[in-house]
C-alpha cells in the first residue's frame, strides 16, 4: 500500500466513521406504569411513524412486565422527532389527566438510546362519555364515496338564521380533518378546533359574512390522501366533482368560485393549496395552517416553481408555530413563499403568512389562528 493511499483512508476513516455512527439508528425504550389496571390488559403506543403504527390506536403493542408495568423497545434514526400517545386499543381508551382532559402528544427527539417513563391512572373510557361540544346545527352525511377513495361522513355546519332566511344564499368553507373541527366527541385527539364557536361569534357580531363550513372527515389513508399521490388525486377529484356539487345542490350555497374556500392543517394545509392550485376555477381562497409543503418525501414546492400559465387569481393564508414539528416545517413555508413571490404574488394581497412562535402542531393552536383568518376572508361587505 502506498504511502498517499494509506493516507487518503486515514482520511476517509476520519471523516466518514464518526458520520455513519452519529447518522444510526437508538433505541428507546417506552416504560408504561399504570395504577389500577388489571395486568392482562393490553396497551398500546401509536404515533407519527410507522414504528408506531402511524397514529393506528390499537396496533403497537407493549409487554406487560409485571403487576403494573408494561414496556416496549423501539429503533428509530437518529434525528428524528417522534410524537405519541398511548391507549388500550382505540381513541376512546387512551389516558386522560384528572380533569378528565386527553394529554397532547407527547414529543422525543432522537438522539441516543434512552428510556422514556409515563406513569396514568385515568382513562377516557373511565369517565362519562365526552359530551357533544357543538355550536349551533350540524348535518351529517354518512359514509360518502366516489372515485375510489375510502367512504368517510360529511358533517356541515349552518350559520345563525340559515332556516329562518330561506331565499338567502351562503359562501361556503370546505375543511380537512372535519372530525377535529366542531367536536370534541369525535376529535381525534379529545380536542377540537372549535371553529363552530368561533364562526357563531362572528356571525353574529356583525363582523362576518354568515357561511357554511363543510366538514370532510379524514380516513386511514390520510396521508397518501392528502398529498400529491395517485390516492391524492382521487380524493382531490371527490372534493371538486362529487362533494361540491352535492353541498351546492343540498344547501343554499353562493357556488362560484369567489365564494368558495378550502382549509386545513399539517397535510391538510397541503392538499387545500393543492386544491386551489390546480383548482382556481373552483376555489378562490385557501386556508393552509402548519403546511407540509416540503419535509420528507413531499414536496409541492417544485410545482410552483416549474408552473408557466398565467397568474392565478387566488388568495392563500399561510401560518405555522415555532416548537418541536413546526420547526421542521418552516424551510418549506420559506421557500414557499419565496415561489410565490417569485411568481408575483403579493404578500397582504394574494397571499398571507403569520408565525406563532409560541404556537404547537396541534388543534387548539390552529383554532386559535381561526378568527384573522375568517376576518380575512369572510370580513362583513
Amino acid at each position: 500500500m502506498t504511502k498517499k493511499l494509506s493516507i487518503a483512508l486515514l482520511i476517509i476513516a476520519i471523516i466518514v466513521i464518526p458520520f455513519l455512527l452519529s447518522a444510526g439508528s437508538a433505541s428507546v425504550t417506552f416504560l408504561v406504569k399504570i395504577a389500577n389496571i388489571d395486568s392482562t390488559s393490553r396497551i398500546f403506543i401509536t404515533g407519527n411513524q410507522q414504528q408506531l403504527s402511524n397514529w393506528n390506536p390499537g396496533r403497537t403493542i407493549l409487554k406487560n412486565i409485571d403487576t403494573n408495568r408494561w414496556s416496549i423497545s423501539i429503533n428509530f434514526s437518529k434525528g428524528t422527532e417522534i410524537e405519541y400517545k398511548f391507549t388500550r386499543g382505540s381513541w376512546a381508551t387512551e389516558p386522560v389527566d384528572k380533569w378528565s382532559k386527553p394529554f397532547q402528544n407527547f414529543n422525543l427527539m432522537i438522539k441516543s438510546d434512552t428510556t422514556v417513563i409515563h406513569e396514568f391512572q385515568y382513562w377516557k373510557d373511565d369517565t362519562r362519555p365526552a359530551k357533544s361540544t357543538i355550536t349551533g346545527s350540524l348535518n351529517y352525511h354518512r359514509q360518502m364515496k366516489a372515485f375510489g377513495v375510502a367512504p368517510r361522513d360529511i358533517v356541515v355546519w349552518l350559520p345563525p338564521g340559515y332556516d329562518i332566511e330561506s331565499d338567502r344564499r351562503y359562501p361556503v368553507l370546505y375543511m380537512h380533518d372535519g372530525q377535529n373541527i366542531f367536536d370534541t366527541s369525535t376529535a381525534s385527539f379529545g380536542t377540537e378546533w372549535r371553529i363552530d364557536e368561533t364562526a357563531d361569534s362572528l356571525i353574529r357580531n356583525g363582523v362576518i359574512q354568515p357561511l357554511i363550513i363543510v366538514g370532510i372527515y379524514n380516513t386511514q389513508h390520510r396521508t397518501p390522501e392528502y398529498a400529491d399521490t395517485k390516492l391524492g388525486k382521487k380524493y382531490r377529484r371527490f372534493v371538486v366533482q362529487k362533494l361540491k356539487p352535492y353541498i351546492d345542490k343540498h344547501y343554499c350555497t353562493l357556488p362560484d368560485r369567489d365564494h368558495t374556500a378550502v382549509g386545513g392543517s399539517s397535510m391538510g394545509g397541503l392538499v387545500s393549496f393543492m386544491l386551489v392550485w390546480e383548482n382556481d376555477n373552483v376555489f378562490s381562497k385557501a386556508i393552509c395552517m402548519s403546511p407540509a409543503f416540503k419535509i420528507e418525501k413531499l414536496d409541492y414546492i417544485t410545482t410552483v416553481q416549474n408552473y408557466k400559465g398565467p397568474k392565478k387569481n387566488i388568495q392563500i393564508y399561510i401560518d405555522n408555530g415555532g416548537i418541536e414539528l413546526e420547526t421542521q416545517l418552516q424551510p418549506g413555508i420559506d421557500e414557499m413563499i419565496a415561489a410565490l413571490k417569485q411568481k408575483g404574488y403579493r404578500q397582504n394581497i394574494e397571499y398571507f403568512w403569520c408565525k406563532d412562535k409560541n404556537a404547537r402542531h396541534f388543534e387548539s393552536d390552529w383554532g386559535k389562528r381561526m378568527p384573522w383568518v375568517l376576518i380575512q376572508f369572510f370580513k362583513t361587505e
